[in-house]
Parts: C-alpha cells; sequence; structure tokens
C-alpha cells in the first residue's frame, strides 16, 4: 500500500453551516487537495497547534498527549485510511518501543495529535483519487464544455444558487465545484465533490 504524504495547507470556516470548518490537506509532491469538513472543537485544536498557541488549561488533544508520554507511548505517523459513503477513516500508528500498534480515530482528532507530535499526515491513493480535487482538471473540463459561459452566468455565478445539489445536474455540479475552487470556498466544494462521488 502506497502512502502519499499530505500537508495542511488551510483551514476555513464554514460560510453555510455554524460550527463547521473546512480543513484542506494538499498532496506535498502533486497538485491534489483533500478538503475535510470539521468541527469547531477539533478545528481550534488544531489552530493552535499551527499558530503555537500554549492555552491556559490543556485541550483533550494535549491531554492525549501528556498521558502517550507518561505511558512511554510515541506517535509515528497519521493516515487517513479510508472513505465510505462520504466519511472519513484515519488511523494514528503508534509505538511503545517494542510493538506497533495503530488506533481508530476521526481525521480531525488524528490530525491534532499528529501535529503535537510532529508527526507526518499520510493518505492512501484511493482516497486521494476518490475525494481529491485537481484545480489544473477542472479548468480543463470548463474549456471543454460549451454551456460553461451560459451555467456560469445563470445559477452558479454568486454561488447563491439556491437548488438543492441532489436536484442539480453533474454538468452544473461541476462548473460549481470549478466556482467555489476559485474562491477558495472549500467547504462548498468538499459537499459539491460528495455530491458527484454519491452519482458515480
Amino acid at each position: 500500500m502506497k502512502k502519499i504524504q499530505l500537508e495542511i495547507l488551510g483551514l476555513s470556516s464554514s460560510q453555510s453551516q455554524t460550527g463547521s470548518f473546512a480543513l484542506v490537506l494538499g498532496e506535498r509532491d502533486g497538485n491534489r487537495r483533500l478538503p475535510i469538513i470539521i468541527g469547531m472543537f477539533e478545528a481550534q485544536s488544531i489552530a493552535i497547534q499551527i499558530e503555537k498557541i500554549n492555552p491556559n488549561r490543556p485541550l483533550t488533544h494535549d491531554l492525549f498527549k501528556s498521558f502517550a508520554e507518561q505511558v512511554n507511548v510515541s506517535i509515528t505517523e497519521v493516515l487517513i485510511s479510508d472513505l465510505k459513503e462520504g466519511v472519513f477513516y484515519s488511523k494514528i500508528m503508534c509505538t511503545d518501543g517494542e510493538k506497533e500498534f495503530e488506533l481508530d480515530a476521526r481525521p480531525s482528532d488524528a490530525i491534532a495529535i499528529g501535529l503535537r507530535f510532529g508527526v507526518p499526515i499520510y493518505t492512501v491513493e484511493s482516497v486521494l483519487s476518490e475525494a481529491g480535487i485537481i484545480l489544473s482538471d477542472l479548468e480543463e473540463e470548463e474549456e471543454e464544455s460549451e454551456e460553461a459561459a451560459t451555467v456560469k452566468s445563470t445559477s452558479t455565478v454568486s454561488g447563491s444558487s439556491k437548488e438543492p445539489l441532489h436536484e442539480t445536474s453533474v454538468d452544473d455540479l461541476n462548473k460549481m465545484l470549478n466556482d467555489a475552487l476559485e474562491k477558495e470556498d472549500y467547504e462548498k466544494a468538499a459537499k459539491i465533490r460528495d455530491e458527484l462521488n454519491k452519482r458515480n
């Protein structure tokens, strides 16, 4: 199983869903991006670690690190291992110096913990090929579509079309996805990507 290393590219608040954030991961040696929708607490925990802020009291992920260190367990890597029905699954790879073991975790928790241990974040090709977004490919698709200009000028130019995603055509979804990426609205892009994956 070939692993692909990821890096955190950004973390932005959701414009359509209160309390949700889009965590954008990028392929280290490529141009694919992997947006994952996470909760407010996990987003705060990740942001605090990225910004090197020391909270007055330890957060849950800080507590996990302290506990692991006390029992001589270290984290070696974080792996986003699977995607089923739009839900990401991940594993925290651990060692006590003699044996290695893994813990199931939500990607947001795994990444928040992984950041505290300074370990790499990986995924596998099956996850990245299904949920990854490639900007260059989307631009090529738009050029090939004769209706691109018409679609943009009607329902998706402002990104505020009120038509539910499940009632939108695949062509329109692709244009909306490209529009969301141009505006760096990764939370919306992730929802559109999930809807497209359901239809494939």
